[in-house]
């Protein structure tokens, strides 16, 4: 069996070879470099190796594909490969312009090499594999290639690939908002609550900012039955104004988290301040956090008892510990009727309690109850989101942040492309 002689000739020395006698004779390369053979090689560092390529067939118009016979003239480019082991391969590669008797001065069409890019349509489609699974960076370094091709590349894909959702079968709708960078911007994104497709991702959280989504809704919008959100005032009054029929169905998750911030720490931090004579009574309730904001199927037994020995001695936690309990069942009463009296027992508790940072928060809440017992009739949670956020935070660590939005929003749309319905 013949071996390349390639294979055994010297590094930094070129190897020629004999040119084929006939116009095209099928051979492995043809799997590789359709319409030319390979002339020559030589090695331009100990690291890269050129090959030099010579058509073996007539060429064809890139425009009309038909099969032309005069050639107006040649130019040599030098394009990339993908590597051969542990060697950069570059292709020098004589692109020949044609006279077209249909399109007049046309260059030849080259299956394997697209346009005027520098690199081969094989070497292309590895970098959009490794994308899907690495960072840019560490694509870039390992295959020589700068970083915003990379990018480039693999926003191109998803530009190609992330499908125009199919806004007539739109029905139920989820708004979040992520930090874009924290404490500074904001995005806001929207997802079909039934199929947990991302379906619109804008950049801002004001009234202004997701008006676009409203407008590329277009005629659905008088379709969309329930919206589910945090209590955002700008979501809230832009779904009224464009969609008259929808009812706002404001999230568990959210609502459970305030109440956290905003009546158990600071009901926390009231007591432990009244314990400043008795130092280890005070860390205890300092550092009891976690246990009052936990669920307590997440607690572990250990963790469990520490929980009901703090509450055993301190009835203000106690109380705004079982509220919280209790408010959660607003969101699982099975009609709107229960969903109102469970609100007024807990509402009449708040405010019988005596503990300031809970009546505050109770009478607050008390302007958003409407959206609350919606849920009684549309199971929305965002908690859907909220996994999402999760996800969109690797995203954002894979590429060490993104100063491109749109490809950042393409980046997200394409890892939540939604389920089949």
């Amino acid at each position: 069996m013949a071996v390349a002689p390639w294979i055994y000739s010297g590094r930094h020395h070129s190897t020629h070879y004999p040119k084929s006698t006939a116009m095209h004779q099928p051979n492995l390369l043809d799997l590789f470099w359709e319409g030319f053979q390979l002339t020559s090689h030589r090695f331009l560092s100990e690291q890269q190796l050129l090959l030099v390529l010579e058509p073996n067939r007539l060429p064809r118009c890139n425009h009309s594909s038909t099969v032309v016979c005069r050639v107006h003239d040649t130019h040599h480019r030098r394009v990339r490969e993908r590597d051969l082991f542990d060697h950069r391969v570059w292709l020098e590669v004589p692109v020949r312009r044609v006279v077209c008797p249909r399109c007049g001065v046309r260059n030849e069409q080259i299956d394997w090499l697209d346009g005027r890019r520098h690199m081969t349509v094989a070497l292309r489609c590895y970098v959009e594999v490794l994308v899907r699974i690495l960072p840019i960076k560490h694509v870039a370094e390992l295959l020589g290639l700068h970083w915003h091709t990379v990018k480039q590349i693999d926003k191109q894909r998803l530009q190609r690939e992330v499908a125009e959702p199919d806004r007539s079968r739109l029905r139920y709708l989820l708004m979040d908002e992520f930090a874009l960078h924290k404490g500074h911007r904001y995005a806001t994104v929207v997802s079909c609550a039934e199929t947990q497709q991302v379906i619109w991702i804008g950049e801002g959280r004001s009234r202004a900012a997701i008006r676009p989504f409203f407008t590329w809704l277009g005629e659905a919008c008088a379709r969309i039955e329930a919206v589910g959100m945090d209590m955002n005032t700008a979501f809230d009054l832009e779904v009224q104004h464009h969609c008259p029929k929808a009812v706002v169905v404001y999230d568990l998750f959210h609502v459970v988290a305030k109440f956290g911030r905003e009546v158990i720490d600071r009901v926390r931090v009231d007591q432990a301040n009244q314990l400043r004579e008795d130092r280890p009574a005070r860390q205890v309730i300092k550092r009891s956090r976690w246990l009052l904001l936990r669920n307590r199927q997440n607690l572990s037994e250990e963790q469990a008892l520490h929980l009901d020995e703090l509450l055993a001695i301190n009835q203000p936690l106690t109380t705004v510990y079982l509220l919280k309990s209790q408010l959660k069942e607003l969101w699982y009463a099975p009609s709107k009727t229960i969903a109102r009296q469970r609100w007024r027992e807990w509402f009449r508790l708040a405010m019988e309690s005596g503990l300031k940072p809970l009546i505050t928060f109770a009478r607050r809440l008390k302007l958003y109850i409407e959206g609350i017992i919606a849920s009684a009739r549309f199971r929305l949670q965002t908690s859907v989101l909220e996994g999402m956020n999760n996800r969109i935070k690797v995203i954002k660590r894979m590429a060490y942040g993104y100063r491109d939005t749109d490809y950042f929003f393409l980046k997200i749309k394409a890892a939540f492309p939604g389920k089949a319905r």
